[in-house]
């Protein structure tokens, strides 16, 4: 059985996740990655307060380091190393790092250097994002096109699975979209609770900071290719594809065709929660689609890949 891993991004964080890796996995997660950080990321995800864990440089952190050690638990135990991987958003460090493109604890510091910028960007230049539910892609395009036009700032920033889109921009644009979305032929829009307009051109001094670290770190080959956020498919340029992403479309739905296309019968959602699960089963119809968000769920998910 063919198959590719997908990790979760910023969202995917609630206070007790990964309970049971950090008890299991304390030299990954424990006194190192604190001594690294400057803070204790066992007991903000075990313990809260809820109010920081849901802060974007410190939820970043702490939903890589825990799909990092799922993913060591679920591939000492697989038949064989995935076909391919991806990773929404922040994810994709977590994917660069299980494909070996870099160590975990350099991931640690990129990610922790990307969550600093992004939450710094988002204090100068205030924005949010709204998940648009149901409508097609063509419509919201449009719709953002028209508000620029008119001198508001409002962009698409994730495409994560058919009648799935996420806009980033402005408040008061996102405030104006939302209030509108009958008028404009939207059948739903919900608000996202974040502290920025990701993935957006807002969001260029993050992008300036972030490329500081990127520069700094050791970059090595992928053992398995890693389909990128920026133009969804695999690159030679990890570094330059994670500092676009931040100004960037995130291109999921794109990212999950083309590795069904490549080849991938299953496709296993690593990490806390179960979003790219979600957003792969309404994307790549007919594949499997394995979620491991816990260490109890690693052995039935190698079970499965066997049995498919």
């Amino acid at each position: 059985m063919r198959y590719a891993v997908l990790f979760p991004g910023q969202g995917s964080q609630y206070v007790g996740m990964g309970a049971d890796v950090f008890a299991a996995r304390p030299d990954l997660l424990g006194a190192a990655a604190s001594e690294e950080l400057g803070w204790r990321l066992d007991s903000l995800c075990t313990l809260g307060p809820e109010d920081e864990l849901m802060q974007t440089d410190k939820a970043q952190v702490a939903v890589y380091a825990v799909s990092y050690a799922l993913w060591e638990a679920f591939i000492d135990r697989a038949p064989h190393p995935p076909m391919g991987g991806a990773g929404h958003s922040l994810g994709e460090y977590t994917a660069l790092a299980a494909a070996g493109a870099f160590s975990y604890r350099q991931g640690l510091k990129l990610v922790a250097a990307r969550g600093a910028a992004m939450a710094a960007a988002g204090r100068e230049n205030a924005g949010t994002m709204a998940a648009v539910m149901g409508s097609d892609l063509e419509t919201i395009e449009a719709i953002v096109v028209d508000r620029r036009a008119a001198g508001g700032s409002l962009w698409v920033a994730n495409v994560n699975a058919p009648g799935q889109v996420v806009v980033a921009g402005a408040a008061p644009d996102i405030a104006a979209l939302t209030d509108q979305a009958r008028d404009l032929g939207l059948r739903r829009v919900v608000p996202l609770k974040v502290s920025g307009a990701f993935h957006t051109p807002l969001m260029a001094g993050a992008q300036a900071e972030l490329d500081g670290a990127l520069a700094a770190a050791r970059f090595v080959a992928a053992r398995f290719p890693i389909w990128t956020n920026l133009c969804a498919k695999p690159v030679a340029d990890s570094a330059a594809a994670l500092s676009g992403q931040l100004v960037g479309r995130v291109r999921f739905s794109d990212s999950l065709t083309a590795i069904q296309r490549a080849g991938a019968e299953a496709f296993i959602h690593i990490g806390p929660g179960e979003v790219t699960a979600g957003m792969a089963k309404r994307t790549v119809r007919g594949a499997t689609v394995i979620t491991v968000s816990s260490l109890e769920d690693v052995g039935p998910a190698v079970e499965r890949l066997a049995l498919v």
